[in-house]
């Protein structure tokens, strides 16, 4: 790989091309990366391929490295083009868990509409889409006499939460679609003999105690999902020098 290709994609001016002959193709970055995701939220992130865009484009693959040099770029143009469909306002609103609220359900949405980024939810890139929600999650803890470091660990943790939520959440839509069964339908009819059996053993009393009086399984997704961001602001919340804010 040579030192150009090295480069961070960002570094890559869009009308910059690999040497090669040949007149350059009418294609854009913007519409290979388009491409991509529509595959990838068809049939998986595997099928988002160089060769399967230029059949989608109706051209070769090579053609299209003159555009995106790498597949790691691609994934990167295609995580920061899904982190664009995030709507936030242009700064902060003053009401921080409001603000990060609004981060966290709108990543919510966005990641519900591209499953194939669950499997990425730990990938580091820093294009100007993701740096735009990054900047504004960062922003809404401002002002607060936190040093920069305690906003990053304060709005990873609540990242790390949503992250976690969604493939959990994205994990039983998978499950639902395989089984034709939904989460209340499988706990009950699939595990429910075995989880029955384990209840009455008495072995796991903590266990039975969330078989019993647990409600979460049971909540809609959007409430679930409420109630664990709920306890993560709170958390938020305890560690702002200023407790009334």
């Amino acid at each position: 790989m040579s030192a150009a290709e090295q480069i961070s994609i960002w570094m890559r001016p869009e009308n910059v091309e690999r040497s090669g002959p040949g007149r350059r193709p009418g294609y854009s970055r913007a519409r290979i990366t388009q491409v991509a995701v529509e595959i990838a939220d068809r049939e998986g992130l595997e099928a988002a391929t160089m060769r399967r865009i230029g059949q989608e484009l109706g051209t070769g693959a090579m053609s299209l490295y003159r555009y995106v040099p790498k597949r790691d770029d691609l994934i990167d143009l295609m995580l920061d083009a899904t982190a664009g469909e995030i709507e936030l306002a242009g700064r902060p609103s003053g009401d921080w868990r409001a603000d990060l609220s609004l981060v966290a359900h709108q990543t919510r949405a966005v990641s519900l509409r591209h499953p194939w980024q669950v499997t990425l939810a730990r990938r580091p890139t820093i294009g100007p889409n993701m740096l735009r929600v990054y900047d504004f999650a960062l922003s809404a803890l401002d002002g607060f006499g936190l040093h920069i470091d305690e906003m990053v660990s304060l709005c990873g943790m609540m990242g790390d939460y949503v992250a976690s939520a969604v493939r959990d959440e994205i994990g039983w839509l998978e499950q639902a679609r395989h089984t034709g069964m939904d989460r209340r339908q499988w706990m009950s009819e699939y595990v429910g003999p075995y989880v029955g059996q384990i209840v009455e053993s008495g072995a796991y009393p903590m266990f039975n105690r969330t078989i019993r009086e647990g409600r979460l399984s049971h909540m809609a997704p959007d409430a679930r999902f409420q109630y664990g961001l709920d306890h993560v602001l709170n958390g938020i919340a305890a560690a702002l020098p200023d407790r009334n804010a």
